[in-house]
């Protein structure tokens, strides 16, 4: 890597830099003179290009400047997450400004719909590869109707704490054929209990991401998870999987598109597991804010029919 082409001054590289030297001051006319002795000293003081753009060494305390931030990568609009954690030092807020979804009819035939309002994923860079994420779900509310049924439930859902770690791909993704992958284990806390809304007790789980690069503007994700879930009927709890995989492509820098699959396993509910077709879009305004939306759609019984939704993304 050539010293010249890679080394930071202000801003600028540094044959910017020496370029902008008044003529009076070059020796013999010559810009290269310069450039050789200011590498030269770089070099005994061991300063190198590599060590210039070390992002290791970067904290919460010490944030990522911004000349090194990655590409902005979000965790939606599509249920499976991506690998990559948030540049150290950085917060990225990622909003459902607003979702609804419709339930096929019970065993009894009652039928439930709702909608959650700015339920949000605050995601913090603490390191290099490490990311710590809060989830909370501020209101939400359903309402069920059916022969002789009439419910409504509101109120907030449960907080989410997660730990994100990059195993290997945060700066390397990009080109035809690169992979990444994380894992990140969490717990779901109750906040209002008996509210129809939050869960009843503390859930937690390990998940997995998989990123790869497939070339031609298209790229492949892929989660895997186990959730640790307490029975709602009897003592005890239970193990339930995840998994979900999408594809994604990219029309434009700021414009992309994805399909979906998503499955839940080893619900205790009666009605089945749970099985998801879906789509969306993303739109990319700036390099730290991105607009979006989407639509699931059921195909189990124990589904929701359909769930759309929109969203906001800013990297802060």
């Amino acid at each position: 890597m050539s010293c010249i082409s890679d080394i930071g001054l202000g801003g600028l590289t540094l044959i910017e830099w020496v370029r902008r030297f008044p003529s009076e001051t070059r020796l013999a006319g010559s810009r290269r003179i310069w450039v050789a002795a200011i590498c030269a000293i770089l070099t005994a003081s061991g300063v190198s290009a590599s060590a210039a753009d070390d992002k290791t060494i970067y904290s919460l305390a010490n944030p990522t400047p911004d000349r090194l931030l990655r590409e902005m990568t979000t965790d939606r609009p599509d249920i499976t997450e991506v690998p990559f954690t948030v540049d150290a030092g950085r917060v990225q807020v990622e909003t459902t400004a607003f979702g609804y979804a419709r339930s096929r009819p019970d065993a009894d035939g009652a039928v439930t719909g709702g909608y959650e309002l700015m339920g949000s994923n605050i995601r913090i860079g603490l390191t290099h590869d490490l990311e710590a994420t809060i989830i909370v779900a501020p209101y939400a509310r359903q309402r069920t109707v059916g022969p002789g049924v009439g419910a409504v439930a509101s109120g907030s859902g449960a907080v989410v704490l997660r730990a994100k770690w990059n195993i290997w791909g945060n700066d390397t993704f990009g080109k035809s054929g690169s992979t990444a992958f994380a894992v990140l284990p969490y717990v779901s806390l109750p906040t209002e209990t008996h509210n129809g809304v939050s869960p009843e007790a503390l859930d937690g789980g390990l998940q997995t991401f998989f990123a790869a690069d497939l070339g031609g503007n298209f790229s492949f994700g892929m989660n895997t998870g186990v959730h640790s879930v307490k029975n709602l009927d009897a003592i005890g709890r239970h193990m339930e999987t995840t998994a979900s995989a999408t594809l994604g492509y990219a029309w434009t820098e700021k414009f992309s598109t994805y399909g979906e699959v998503a499955a839940r396993t080893g619900l205790r509910d009666g009605m089945g597991d749970v099985g998801l077709l879906g789509g969306g879009m993303a739109y990319r305004i700036t390099k730290d804010v991105q607009l979006d939306c989407g639509v699931n759609f059921g195909v189990t019984p124990a589904s929701p029919r359909y769930s759309p939704f929109v969203g906001l993304s800013a990297r802060f």
